[in-house]
Formats: structure tokens, sequence, C-alpha cells
């Protein structure tokens, strides 16, 4: 069955762009225009991804993406006509995996939706379990249990707890962390991942100050602790 992606864009025409490149790709398109329906259209579509517009009417992006992510962990691709950092950054602190500025070329949405959703699906891993003191993955099914409780993490955070995990006291570049989670690694967006991070500390209530599971390298960028390394 075809993956389904939910495209919310007030704009007509750029929806329709979109609906017809992702048609192309083989992948069912549901595309609303108004954000009070966003809600509503997830619930009843149940997307695989959503292509989420910034600048909305009625509700706008932020709100629908805070939205979402109490409900679900579902793929979120954020289109903005705003190249300021800090909107960018606000997106991902909500939630969003990936942002797309406009304008954009039909065939890098294309893309973007393709390598969201490879991530999402994942890679054949070399282990099916880790475990970390009270974290444990479940590589095979992605599932992750914290304090036996099930964490609903989004796709990028899934990916870089895994990739984290996985090699116990190897220090990761922000850039590194960034290709282990894109089809191609942007030069000048490596800095997204520290807030995609600050989510996933805050799911394992990991004190950044003083981290249990991800410690923060200055200067470079992050790794798991050595001394407790997971178990298959």
């Amino acid at each position: 069955m075809a993956d389904k992606i939910l495209v919310i864009e007030d704009e007509v025409k750029i929806a329709r762009t979109m609906r017809l490149y992702l048609e192309q790709e083989g992948y069912q398109v549901v595309a609303i225009h108004d954000g009070a329906l966003a809600l509503p259209a997830l619930r009843i579509e149940r997307p695989d991804l959503v292509l989420l517009d910034l600048m909305l009417p009625h509700v706008d992006g932020r709100e629908i993406c805070r939205q979402i992510r109490h409900e679900s962990a579902v793929p979120i691709i954020m289109l903005t006509a705003r190249s300021d950092e800090s909107d960018k950054l606000i997106g991902l602190e909500l939630g969003a995996d990936d942002y797309i500025t406009k304008p954009f070329s039909p065939r890098e949405v294309v893309a973007r939706v393709r390598a969201v959703l490879r991530r999402t699906r994942g890679l054949v891993q070399p282990s099916p379990l880790l475990r970390l003191g009270k974290l444990e993955i479940d590589l095979e099914q992605r599932i992750v249990i914290f304090n036996e409780n099930l964490l609903d993490l989004t796709p990028i955070e899934y990916d870089l707890l895994v990739r984290l995990a996985s090699h116990p006291g190897q220090v990761f570049t922000r850039l590194q962390l960034l290709e282990a989670t894109q089809t191609v690694a942007y030069v000048g967006y490596e800095r997204s991942i520290d807030q995609h991070i600050k989510n996933l500390r805050a799911k394992l209530q990991d004190d950044a100050r003083n981290p249990t599971y991800i410690l923060t390298v200055f200067g470079v960028g992050y790794r798991f602790p050595r001394q407790e390394k997971p178990n298959a």
C-alpha cells in the first residue's frame, strides 16, 4: 500500500504542485488548506507523514505541530517562508522532524519526504535490543522503554538515540548526527541537532548539567557513556 502524505498548505497552487509530484512518485496525497481542519484530517486519514505549512489561516503551523505531537509521533516536515534560524528551531522544538524554506523545488520536497520516511522505517540494525540502565531500545520494532514506560519519540529523536546508544563512548559531531538522520547533511543546519538533543533529554529525564545518558562534549558534539555499555 502506498504511503499517505497529508499536505496542510493554504496556497492552493503550491499544494496542487506538491500533490502532482508526490503522486508521480507513488504516494497517496490528501491536501487541506485550513489549519482548523488539520487534526480532524489527521485522525481520519492517519497519514504516514505530514507536510505542514507554518503560516495558515485560523490555526497556525506551530500550534498544529504542538497539537499533533500531543497525540501522534507521525513524521512532520514544516514548510516555512521564513529563513530566520529562530523560527526553524521553534519548529524543531515543537517536534518537527525537518523543515523546508520557501521557495523550494518540488523535487526537494519529494527527496525530503523519502528521506524522512526512510528514517521512520529504519535500517537493519546489528542487534535487536539495546539496554542502558532504565533505558531499553527494541531495534526491530523501533520501541523505546524508559523506566518501564513507553517513550513517544519522533523519528529523528529515535535515530539520534540509536546512533548514540549503539556506540557508547564514541563522540559524534553535530554534522555526523545530522548525517545519521538525513539522506543529505546540510552544513549550517547542524545546530538543529542541539534542539533535538534537548527534546530527547527531556523525555529521558536527563539533566543537561549532569546527564546520565547523553553527554555533551563541549565544542564537538555528544556521546553515550562508555562505562554503561548497552547489552544486546
